[in-house]
């Protein structure tokens, strides 16, 4: 027989720090009233669907999705601990975010102490999806080792996948597991979940939850895959500290900052996207440069003005003559 999950060993966020959480990401008064924060999930499944989408969206547009830590700090280190994480998205005056496992870290945390039923997983990004494949003419249909965390969230008998920490490209609500099911995400851009071996793969009867996108009438392009296998706080510990020191990992020499936009029906309508020297906007199908820096005082001068994340004098200095600043 198995033993009981006692949860009190899973991190968790008091009363107090929700409502602060709620507070950092503007949640609208009108979810803050609902049934799921005063009852639980458990209240209805259609109210408790509702109130993860809307989370998630509201978390989407206020957390970025960024890397700055390991370029503009004395530091470059990550915590994934979820109360470290919680000091450095909420309690600080700043408007910093995180890459996927800080914020699904703080996201999961959330809806545990909310009572949602969470479980983490791991995941493998393509290569098509990197963010420099087509600069290497990657098209997939390669996978890279785990290096990538979501959420999946069970409400009564169904499972949803619950990823804040994909960028612009991510699915941006939460996704039914189910084979070949398609959905709109942003714009022009659709996604869709498959469960099948991946190219890797050498022995029969293994397979992976699949999500692919596309632009328009475009080719499926594999974004990534993800297991229903549970993932230990110490098996994202080692994914960690691979991607946030391994020189193999596009973060340690790439810095981007992505925040999504809400519209006025508080729906997500684009993105703002930072990547290295270039900062653009996307609004539905249509995507604008709005500026390219030439300096990294320009850069963090950006930061500041588009997504509210002041960069000091100490930090600013700790960037000088690395493989990331704009000379």
């Amino acid at each position: 027989m198995g033993s009981e999950i006692n949860w009190a060993l899973r991190p968790s966020y008091s009363p107090e720090q929700l409502a602060r959480y709620f507070d950092r990401i503007e949640l609208p008064r009108k979810y803050r009233e609902s049934p799921v924060v005063k009852a639980g999930p458990g209240v209805d499944d259609e109210s408790a669907l509702a109130f993860l989408g809307a989370l998630q969206r509201h978390q989407l547009a206020a957390v970025p999705f960024e890397n700055l830590n390991l370029h503009y700090s004395v530091h470059r280190s990550i915590s994934l601990d979820a109360q470290k994480i919680f000091e450095k998205i909420v309690d600080t005056k700043s408007a910093r975010g995180g890459y996927c496992m800080e914020n699904s870290t703080l996201f999961g945390t959330v809806l545990r102490s909310l009572g949602y039923n969470v479980t983490s997983v791991g995941g493998r990004v393509n290569e098509a999806a990197q963010p420099m494949s087509a600069s290497k003419n990657w098209k997939g249909p390669k996978y890279d080792g785990w290096n990538h965390m979501v959420n999946l969230v069970t409400i009564g008998e169904q499972k949803y996948l619950i990823d804040v920490g994909f960028g612009s490209n991510g699915p941006h609500q939460p996704i039914r597991l189910a084979q070949n099911f398609e959905f709109h995400n942003i714009g022009d851009q659709s996604g869709r979940l498959l469960y099948a071996p991946i190219p890797q793969h050498t022995g029969k009867g293994q397979a992976l939850w699949q999500y692919e996108m596309r632009n328009g009438g475009g080719a499926w392009t594999p974004a990534y895959c993800f297991t229903e296998t549970e993932f230990l706080p110490e098996d994202f510990a080692i994914i960690n500290y691979f991607m946030s020191t391994s020189r193999e990992s596009w973060f340690t020499f790439h810095i981007v900052c992505v925040r999504m936009l809400l519209g006025d029906e508080g729906q997500l309508v684009g993105d703002l996207t930072l990547f290295n020297d270039v900062l653009k906007r996307r609004l539905g199908a249509t995507s604008e440069v709005v500026q390219s820096f030439s300096s990294d005082e320009e850069r963090v001068v950006a930061l500041e003005k588009y997504f509210r994340i002041p960069i000091s004098l100490a930090e600013r200095e700790s960037i000088r003559h690395t493989i990331s600043e704009i000379l």
